[in-house]
């Protein structure tokens, strides 16, 4: 069975803020999968996703949520520039941004804007090895993979 290509989607990182003068600067801490959205947020956006998929089920449409808020965690803590979803986590990811709110919110949570790039003409490809490159990144901010939705 073959994999369906990504969508012709990026994402990129907006502008990290810079402290106030004579602030104290903490790393921050990697906050896990469940700590990114509180349990009423991640409904809303499961809710969101499966009224726009409604042939996926409810945990699937959760699954793929998860998946998304790995991927968005991710291009806020690296400076990896050439990560791309796929179709599955990239529908989810949409869910996410449609909550404009709840996305600025995590955004901030987060320490950066994790901006969606949408290709121009829709069909330009990702760089080869996006998959591996992707899941690497998700797996080195230490989140696990779900690989059958990568």
């Amino acid at each position: 069975m073959s994999t369906p290509p990504p969508p012709p989607c990026g994402a990129g990182r907006g502008e990290v803020p810079t402290p106030a003068v004579g602030a104290t600067l903490v790393a921050p801490s990697r906050p896990t999968v469940q700590e990114l959205l509180s349990a009423d947020d991640f409904t809303i956006v499961t809710a969101t996703l499966a009224r726009t998929h409604p042939d996926l089920g409810w945990v699937a449409a959760e699954q793929r949520v998860t998946e998304a808020l790995k991927f968005v965690a991710t291009i806020a803590g690296c400076s990896a520039e050439d990560l791309v979803p796929s179709g599955p986590v990239d529908a989810a990811w949409h869910a996410l941004i449609s909550n404009t709110e709840l996305y600025a919110e995590l955004c901030a949570r987060l320490g950066t804007f994790v901006h969606h790039r949408p290709a121009v003409t829709g069909t330009e490809a990702p760089a080869p090895g996006w998959r591996e490159r992707t899941q690497a990144a998700i797996e080195a901010a230490g989140f696990e993979v779900c690989p059958d939705l990568w």
